[in-house]
């Protein structure tokens, strides 16, 4: 076959590449609102909205939801967070020790901490800890129990993030620090954690979001009135009413505060990587 035949020859009709992403995505769009369109009319709205969505169940729940429950929920976490944030670094720098027993005892805390779910430390601290040492009151009450477990889970966590951002910063920096008269311990609290954590700051934002839904837990350590929180208040009033109305106002108070600091976190992100590149 010559080089005109060849040319001459019809060619094979068909889609280019990027026509064939589009016609996949085109796809995907239908199916997609075909699956919502099947769900919004095979459900039972009128059902729905008499069981979640009962306007006067929900007005009675103001404004205690906020001043209250919402509070107590933001106070445990804060707390909670001060805490893990404090107790993290420690078990971070033990990481990093050139001391042997340091770091065995920094592996051995992460490893327990991280694995264990938040109910069992919860109740650890509400049970074995009042067994264990008799008469023994954690400062601050139920605040300062949920701050210890809250505490005591995220220190676990937030230990190996600051780790990941101490060792991130370049090597450099603390020979440098050091060749301007700095001792080790006031260079890496003067230049090497000041870097780490702008390095840190995102993930360190999504665990306190983290911490603010783990802070439900606070039931398992037996509340009275007013220390409730925003998950205990809900079922409390569902309870009630037999209607399930407040668990709704109460989730979309959590929401409330997730969001903007989930819009924080993405914000810091891009900024972070804006700042790499």
């Amino acid at each position: 076959m010559t080089a005109t035949d060849a040319q001459l020859r019809p060619r094979k009709k068909g889609l280019s590449r990027r026509q064939k992403r589009s016609l996949s995505r085109g796809i995907q769009y239908v199916v997609f609102v075909a699956v919502v369109i099947a769900f919004a009319v095979s459900a039972d709205w009128g059902r729905l909205k008499n069981q979640f969505a009962q306007a006067d169940i929900a007005d009675q729940m103001f404004p205690d939801v906020i001043t209250l429950a919402l509070k107590n929920t933001v106070l445990y976490t804060l707390s909670g967070f001060v805490v893990g944030l404090v107790l993290g670094m420690v078990i971070a720098l033990m990481r990093l020790s050139s001391v042997g027993p340091y770091r065995w005892f920094a592996g051995v805390y992460i490893e327990i901490f991280r694995g264990l779910p938040a109910l069992l430390i919860f109740i650890f601290i509400g049970v074995a800890v009042p067994l264990a040492f008799p008469g023994t009151e954690i400062i601050g009450g139920t605040y300062g129990k949920v701050a210890l477990a809250l505490g005591l889970v995220a220190a676990a966590y937030m230990a190996e993030t600051i780790r990941a951002g101490i060792q991130a910063v370049p090597k450099g920096q603390m020979e440098a620090a050091r060749s301007l008269g700095f001792s080790p311990a006031r260079a890496m609290v003067s230049i090497i954690i000041p870097q780490a954590f702008r390095i840190i700051l995102p993930p360190l934002t999504n665990e306190l979001v983290l911490l603010f839904k783990d802070s439900s837990l606070v039931l398992f350590l037996g509340v009275t009135l007013e220390e409730r929180e925003l998950s205990k208040y809900g079922r409390d009033l569902a309870s009630t009413t037999a209607n399930s109305t407040p668990i709704l106002v109460a989730g979309l108070c959590y929401l409330l505060v997730t969001i903007p600091l989930g819009f924080v976190v993405r914000r810091m992100e891009a900024k972070a990587q804006e700042a790499v590149k």
